[in-house]
């Protein structure tokens, strides 16, 4: 991130860039200062974006090798291209040649680092992953901002908010523009603040749902999952969200088990470095061989739906009575 911001002080730019990895907030927020740096808000002649897995790379190569109309750089954004995990190659051999006037910005959610547009841009720009932010830098983020703001929030306040909200920043900026207007009037957020306006994300409701089925207590399980069913949340989300905690908590139990620590731990599952010890508590619940069994019925019922053998609310259901039961 600092590289960027350095190459915009300094007007050097790299001819690629690639911003790439879970926080999307982040992403967006450097790829538009990227874009306004590179380009005029209002130069459609010389930006073009494209976007989806649908892009035909032979038309992008030809758009490369035209020189921009009375402008310095022609500027090419690509977006959830999918590009870096397959179907890149041909753009990959063109980066060596890229004209002195064409720039590329490239915005994806995953890449393969052995794909040879990856280790194309590693040559000739510069690939920046956008991590989950660690506890740490989240608390300087949310205290920055709601200092600019003049106001103070109390250490329990801050604990009661990143635990509704998570730690997707862009959840996170929502939410705090909500709790700064509805304490407009005060100079210090307090915990009541937190729960009288801040909305609980539905991944905190899963796993407190993981956390009844995990104590057996199948009907606030079962409860959980009616309320977010109300909530308008597709049952398919749901189970897709409960597998993906299960998946959590195999690498929390895994990596445990082979003596690594917390932070380690965080880092692979993808969660804060606080959140490991939830899971550890949610693992011991079960043996390795039951979360593997969890991740593969989840597979199985999200099948059973996709072909018509199974009602998808029915699923859900089968699911939560199959691993909370006593």
């Amino acid at each position: 991130m600092k590289t960027i911001d350095n190459d915009i002080k300094r007007q050097e730019f790299k001819k690629v860039y690639l911003l790439y990895g879970e926080e999307r907030y982040l992403i967006r927020q450097y790829r538009d200062k990227l874009k306004n740096a590179l380009a005029s808000p209002d130069d459609t002649m010389n930006f073009t974006s494209f976007e989806g897995d649908d892009i035909n790379v032979k038309e992008i190569i030809d758009l490369a090798e035209t020189l921009p109309f009375f402008a310095d750089r022609r500027v090419i954004l690509i977006e959830d291209s999918k590009l870096f995990k397959k179907g890149g190659d041909e753009l990959g051999e063109y980066m060596d040649s890229l004209p002195e006037t064409t720039y590329f910005v490239f915005v994806e959610e995953e890449v393969d680092k052995r794909s040879k547009l990856f280790k194309a841009v590693g040559k000739c720009g510069n690939a920046i992953e956008f991590g989950k932010q660690t506890d740490e830098t989240l608390m300087k983020w949310v205290g920055g901002r709601i200092s600019r703001e003049g106001k103070n929030i109390t250490q329990a306040a801050y604990q009661s908010f990143i635990a509704k909200t998570g730690t997707d920043m862009q959840n996170i900026e929502k939410e705090l523009e909500k709790l700064l207007c509805y304490t407009m009037d005060k100079s210090v957020i307090e915990p009541e603040d937190v729960e009288a306006i801040t909305t609980e994300q539905i991944s905190n409701k899963v796993f407190e749902m993981v956390d009844a089925i995990a104590s057996h207590r199948q009907k606030y399980a079962m409860d959980l999952y009616y309320d977010l069913l109300a909530l308008k949340e597709a049952p398919m989300r749901i189970l897709f969200l409960i597998t993906r905690q299960f998946q959590i908590l195999l690498t929390v139990k895994v990596m445990g088990n082979q003596g690594f620590g917390n932070k380690d731990i965080a880092a692979k599952a993808g969660c804060p470095e606080w959140a490991v010890r939830k899971y550890q508590g949610q693992a011991k619940a079960f043996t390795l061989d039951q979360i593997r069994q969890a991740i593969a019925d989840g597979v199985t019922f999200e099948e059973a739906v996709k072909t018509g053998k199974m009602n998808d609310q029915m699923a859900v259901e089968l699911f939560i009575v199959q691993y909370s039961k006593s």
